[in-house]
């Protein structure tokens, strides 16, 4: 049985430190939940670029407006903006850009892709 006067020397310090523990493993949990998202979006926008310059080397005989434009919808399809659109002969080279989900436009991760002819 606790009594009135082993209490006394008892001032919350366990209260506070576990306060102080909850607010740090948060922030600790926050940070991780930011660097999982860019990355996430990373390998995301690496992939919808990878697949644009495929579709636009696909259609490169079609002329460049087409290919780009295939790139584009390619791109649209996986929530990813394309930011540039180029043919160099039978390669294409897209650049495309995505928010992150959890910070949004303040995490902008680009992305670059490369695909054409087996010779250059």
């Amino acid at each position: 049985m606790t009594t009135r006067a082993s209490l006394a020397g008892d001032r919350g310090a366990a209260t506070v430190f576990s306060a102080l523990l909850s607010i740090a493993l948060v922030a600790v949990l926050a940070l991780a939940l930011q660097l999982a998202s860019g990355v996430v979006t990373r390998h995301r926008a690496e992939g919808a670029a990878d697949l644009a310059a495929l579709a636009a080397a696909a259609h490169v005989v079609q002329g460049p407006e087409f290919a780009c434009g295939r790139a584009d919808w390619v791109a649209r399809g996986m929530d990813i903006a394309i930011t540039s659109c180029r043919l160099e002969g039978a390669n294409a080279r897209i650049e495309a850009r995505a928010d992150s989900p959890v910070l949004g436009s303040f995490a902008v991760i680009t992305a670059r892709a490369h695909a054409g002819s087996a010779g250059g």
